[in-house]
């Protein structure tokens, strides 16, 4: 949050005591001011126009402040407003209406005058979006999208709704989202697949959550799309890291590079997704909620046998201590009413604590949570002093530049991955050095 700047502090403190404003007061009136400046930082309101308070209010109104709090506030910003106008740094805008028209809207007398002296005209600002992102959930979740994405999502929604200064949903139109796309290359300067995300998130919100047709967006400045290279380790470098892992970590990454997951399907695999007889294991819910299957290592089969007995020993004394299950996916544990304590279900790389569910009043238990792996990396690539930057998805890269390099077809490696489209694949082949072997000929033959 911003800080008040010492000069406008100073002057702001000097208007609390010409005021006669009990001591007790004071720090509140600061904070008042402090969250009216980030407001409109954040909400792209000039703060020096008497203009920027009515939104300011409904905000408050939003989070449901008392009454009392919110005629704190406006008093606060009067002060301030009261400064700007002694030093004639005051702004053109609409004059401030009393608290109670603020807060009720303007009688059948004084409409006239309220829209006479407001040049906020145009959409309506400080609109609340509270039914749209309901709406927007509803829809990611229908569709049976990730939490993660309708997490991202709802965050780029956000930073539309205070690009637009919350303007009312209803008068959004496309050139809206130019606006934000162009803001996003120009200013903010994010990269290609940043922007490509934005819109993507947008068109969605438009198209499910406010039923709109997005038409036509031309005229947009793109972010600059630069191909990418993956980072790839050796051999060497991977083992270097598994020196410093400890388990269960060391067991995670030898799955990351040994069958190519990603993190999430690594993390989301079930004891009933292993299959040590036949030496594979089965991706359920992958990326695009594809299913695949992956050979095991050899080399680590011993140990997924030793986790598994662990495994075993720690579901026995779940349900000695009475634990509801793991948490299932969908309605499954209404469909299977018994499967969150069968054993077959349980996660396979489970957290270390048991989480306490409120609606039910239940210990249930999640898998192990991906930041915990993700720090677990990123000490083992320090410690192991690599002169590369590395992470979860790196071990993946790696996977399939070693098949590469040994001479997998990029079909099966493509296969391997669970890429819908080859072109996907291909990147790697830039991660490998180019080596073309002929068969040996006389030179009376070229």
């Amino acid at each position: 949050m911003l800080a008040i700047p010492s000069a406008l502090l100073s002057r702001f403190d000097e208007k609390l005591q010409t005021r006669a404003l009990p001591i007790a007061l004071h720090t509140p009136y600061r904070r008042w001011l402090r969250y009216y400046l980030d407001f409109c930082r954040k909400y792209r309101f000039p703060p020096r126009q008497e203009k920027s308070l009515p939104p300011f209010i409904r905000k408050l109104q939003e989070k449901q402040q008392p009454n009392a709090q919110q005629e704190q506030a406006a008093d606060a910003i009067t002060l301030y407003y009261d400064i700007l106008r002694e030093t004639g740094k005051l702004g053109k805008g609409s004059s401030l209406q009393p608290f109670e028209t603020r807060m009720n809207g303007p009688s059948q007398t004084e409409t006239t005058s309220v829209a006479e002296t407001s040049d906020m005209s145009g959409p309506e600002t400080g609109v609340s979006w509270k039914s749209e992102y309901a709406r927007l959930a509803d829809e990611i979740r229908l569709r049976h999208y990730s939490s993660k994405t309708l997490r991202t999502y709802r965050g780029w929604v956000k930073q539309f709704q205070a690009f637009t200064h919350s303007t009312d949903p209803a008068r959004l139109a496309t050139d809206d989202v130019k606006a934000f796309l162009t803001f996003l290359a120009v200013k903010r300067k994010v990269s290609a697949s940043t922007q490509n995300q934005a819109f993507n998130a947008l068109l969605f919100f438009y198209r499910h959550a406010l039923h709109k047709e997005f038409g036509k967006v031309d005229g947009v400045v793109r972010a600059k799309r630069k191909p990418y290279i993956p980072v790839v380790l050796s051999r060497d470098e991977i083992d270097a890291v598994l020196s410093h892992l400890d388990a269960p970590y060391d067991l995670v990454v030898k799955l990351l590079y040994g069958c190519g997951l990603r993190l999430f399907e690594c993390l989301n695999m079930r004891v009933h997704c292993m299959n040590l007889d036949a030496g594979i294991v089965t991706i359920h819910d992958g990326k695009g909620h594809k299913d695949r299957t992956v050979p095991l290592p050899q080399t680590i089969l011993p140990e997924i046998r030793t986790h598994m007995e662990s495994l075993k020993d720690l579901h026995h004394r779940d349900l000695e201590r009475g634990y509801a299950g793991v948490f299932l996916v969908g309605a499954l544990d209404q469909k299977y009413t018994h499967a969150a304590r069968e054993f077959p279900w349980q996660w396979f790389f489970p957290a270390k604590q048991l989480t306490y569910e409120r609606k039910s009043g239940e210990y249930r238990r999640y898998h192990l949570h991906e930041t915990h792996v993700q720090r677990a990396i990123r000490q083992a690539v320090s410690a192991a002093r690599l002169s590369k930057r590395a992470s979860a998805h790196t071990f993946r890269h790696s996977f399939a530049s070693h098949l590469l390099r040994n001479n997998y077809d990029i079909r099966t490696i493509q296969e391997l991955l669970g890429h819908s489209d080859v072109r996907t694949t291909m990147v790697y082949t830039h991660t490998v050095k180019s080596v073309t072997v002929k068969e040996a000929q006389s030179p009376l033959d070229f």
